[in-house]
C-alpha cells in the first residue's frame, strides 16, 4: 500500500464490479464483521448505497460526504477501508490531481464455502470467535441433509423441454454485469526455486506448482509464520503417488507444524515474525545489532510474555498488540520496539492512548523496519514524554483479574537466560 493522503475535498466514484445480493450483506455481517469489525462493513454498506438506481456506478462524491454520512473522522474511514481491501471486498485507484480523485471498485464476498475453505479468513475467524461461536455460526451456512434414498429423479432436461432453433449467435460481451468477488493478496515471498530445489524431480510433476498452489502455499506461510525453508520440507511430505500436492494434507501438516510449536494454539497476527525482506542483514556483532537482531527475530507475543516474566498476558493487552498489526498495519519487529518503548517510559503500562498516539505516528511516517523504529524512540523520546501528562502517567487501579490468574501457565518461549538477555537488550533502548 502507498502512502497517499487523502483530503475531505478529494472526491471518490463508486463503481460495482458485482452483483451484491441481500445473502452477501448477510454473508459480511455474519462472517466478515468478527475479523474487519463494525466500521469496515459500515463503510461497505455506505459504499454500496452512493451508487445509483441500477447499482452500477455513482455519482462524484466527496469524502467529506462520507464522513457526513458515516460521522466519522477521515482517518478512521480509510482506516476501514483498508480493511476493506484487504479482505478483498474493494479495490481502491488513485489518480492524483489539484482535487485527488479516487475511484472504488466493490466485490462480492465469498460464498460460506469459499469462506470456511479459505486457509487465512478461516483461521482468524475462529480465533476471533472462539471455539463455540465459530461452530454456530457454522452451522448456520451447513446445507441440510435430506434423505433422497426412496426417492426418483424426475428433473426434465433441457433438450426435453425446448427444440433448437437456428439462428445467429452474438457475441458474449465480457461488460455485462456478473457476480464477481477479488483475491486476498498475500506478498509473503516464498522462494519456490528452493522448495523445488529440494525435492527430487522424479518425485514432482511438471504440473505441480501451479499458480493455485502457490497462492495456497503463501497463504499458508503467513498465517502459520512459515518461512521457505519450512514449507520444503512440508511440501515434501504432502506429496502423492502422481507428484501433485495433497492440499488437504498441506493444510493439516502445516496447522500441526505451528501447533506444535506454539503449544497446541492456532495463530492470530501477534505470533508473526518480522518479515524476511525487511531484517538487517546479518554479520554485525554490535549491541546495536543485537537489539535489532533481538526484535526481528521474536514475535510480540514472545516479547510481551516476556515482560510478563513468563505469565499469560492479559486479554487486554493482546488485542491492544492485536489492533497495530491489524488495524496500524505495523510489522511485528516494529510493534515490538514500540511495546518495549512504551513499557519502558510509561511506568510498565501499555496505555491504550499513548500507544495509539505513537502508532499513528510511526505509520504517517512510514516506519517498516527494526532499526527506523529504535532511531525514531531515540529522536522523539523528549517530545513523546511532553504528550502524555504526568497525571495521565499515574498507575490506574484496575480491579480486573488478568487472563492468565486462574489457568496454567504456558511452558515460557523464552527460557531464564533468554529473557535475562532480552531484558538486557531492552535497557538500551532509552
Amino acid at each position: 500500500m502507498k502512502n497517499i493522503t487523502i483530503l475531505p475535498a478529494d472526491t471518490y466514484t463508486v463503481v460495482n464490479k458485482t452483483i451484491i445480493t441481500d445473502i452477501d450483506k448477510k454473508i459480511v455481517s455474519i462472517l466478515y464483521q468478527p475479523i474487519i469489525g463494525f466500521t469496515a462493513v459500515s463503510l461497505y454498506y455506505s459504499l454500496i448505497a452512493d451508487l445509483d438506481k441500477l447499482e452500477l456506478i455513482s455519482e462524484d462524491l466527496t469524502h467529506h460526504h462520507l464522513m457526513a454520512t458515516m460521522q466519522l473522522s477521515l482517518d478512521d474511514i480509510m482506516v476501514a477501508r483498508e480493511k476493506l481491501e484487504a479482505v478483498g471486498l474493494i479495490k481502491t485507484y488513485f489518480k492524483k490531481d489539484n482535487i485527488n480523485q479516487l475511484i472504488y471498485l466493490l466485490y462480492s464476498p465469498l460464498t460460506p464455502n469459499e469462506f470456511f475453505n479459505h486457509p487465512i479468513l478461516n483461521v482468524v475467524l475462529y480465533n476471533n470467535l472462539g471455539k463455540k461461536e465459530y461452530e454456530k455460526v457454522l452451522n448456520y451456512f451447513k446445507i441440510p441433509k435430506i434423505n433422497l434414498k426412496d426417492y426418483e429423479d424426475i428433473t426434465c432436461s433441457f433438450n426435453e423441454v425446448f427444440t433448437p432453433v437456428r439462428g445467429t449467435i452474438n457475441s458474449i460481451e465480457e461488460d455485462v454485469t456478473k457476480r464477481d468477488s477479488n483475491n486476498i493478496l498475500i506478498n509473503k515471498g516464498i522462494d519456490f526455486n528452493l522448495i523445488m530445489s529440494g525435492i527430487p524431480e522424479s518425485q514432482l510433476n511438471e504440473r505441480c506448482f501451479n499458480d493455485e498452489t502457490k497462492e495456497l502455499i503463501n497463504n499458508l506461510s503467513y498465517i502459520y509464520n512459515l518461512d521457505s525453508l519450512d514449507m520444503q520440507g512440508i511440501v515434501r511430505s504432502c506429496l502423492n503417488e502422481k507428484g501433485m500436492i495433497d492440499k488437504t494434507l498441506l493444510r493439516k501438516t502445516c496447522r500441526n507444524y505451528y501447533q506444535f510449536d506454539n503449544f497446541g494454539n492456532l495463530p492470530t497476527l501477534i505470533y508473526n515474525r518480522q518479515p524476511e525482506y525487511l531484517k538487517k542483514p546479518t554479520g554485525d556483532n554490535s549491541k546495536w545489532a543485537k537489539m535489532v537482531y533481538t526484535f526481528e527475530n521474536i514475535t510480540p507475543y514472545q516479547l510481551l510474555k516476556a515482560k510478563y516474566k513468563g505469565a499469560e498476558p492479559t486479554d487486554r493487552d493482546k488485542k491492544l498488540i492485536e489492533s497495530l498489526l491489524i488495524d496500524q498495519k505495523l510489522n511485528p519487529g516494529v510493534v515490538n520496539v514500540l511495546i518495549s518503548y512504551v513499557l519502558k517510559v510509561n511506568h510498565e503500562q501499555l496505555t491504550k492512548s499513548y500507544v495509539e498516539t505513537i502508532a499513528g505516528q510511526w505509520k504517517r511516517l512510514n516506519i517498516e523496519t527494526v532499526e527506523d523504529a529504535m532511531k525514531i524512540t531515540e529522536k522523539e523520546h523528549k517530545k513523546f514524554k511532553k504528550i502524555v501528562k504526568p497525571k495521565e502517567r499515574t498507575v490506574k487501579e484496575d480491579k480486573d483479574i488478568p487472563a492468565w490468574f486462574n489457568k496454567e501457565q504456558d511452558v515460557e518461549d523464552l527460557d531464564d537466560k533468554g529473557r535475562e538477555e532480552l531484558d538486557k537488550l531492552l535497557q538500551e533502548l532509552v
